[in-house]
């Protein structure tokens, strides 16, 4: 049987796992362990949530390491991801949430208070 999981078929190639996989501006570190080990706690997280293989998680964040290990962790657990830019306005916010229908969305700090008029407007 084949596993077409994207995650897997990435992580057969990743080095040992104490190699560094990122270094960010402020100086933090993270290995390829940290990366399986962050990606998979998430993961498993979004499976209690109640995710199945194919939902969609909408998320509307700048980049950072938290956004990419929450990409990852969608790719191990076959959830469809769907980022946002952060900027965008409400109504292109509306648009994309509308025509997705994800199952999750999640938010900057900054911006839950539009969101929540949003999930108000879509009954979550």
């Amino acid at each position: 049987m084949t596993d077409d999981n994207l995650y897997h078929a990435f992580a057969a190639h990743f080095p040992a796992p104490g190699t560094e996989f990122l270094r960010t501006a402020t100086g933090d570190v993270y290995s390829y362990g940290d990366l399986d080990a962050l990606s998979g706690r998430l993961a498993r997280h979004l499976s209690r949530l109640g995710l199945a293989p194919g939902d969609r998680l909408t998320l509307q964040a700048d980049k950072s390491p938290a956004a990419l290990w929450l990409y990852l962790a969608c790719l191990r657990a076959g959830v469809v991801f769907h980022p946002l830019n952060p900027a965008y306005t409400p109504a292109e916010v509306d648009y994309f949430v509308g025509d997705a229908e994800p199952a999750i969305m999640r938010a900057e700090p900054r911006l839950v208070g539009a969101w929540l008029k949003l999930a108000a407007a879509f009954g979550t």
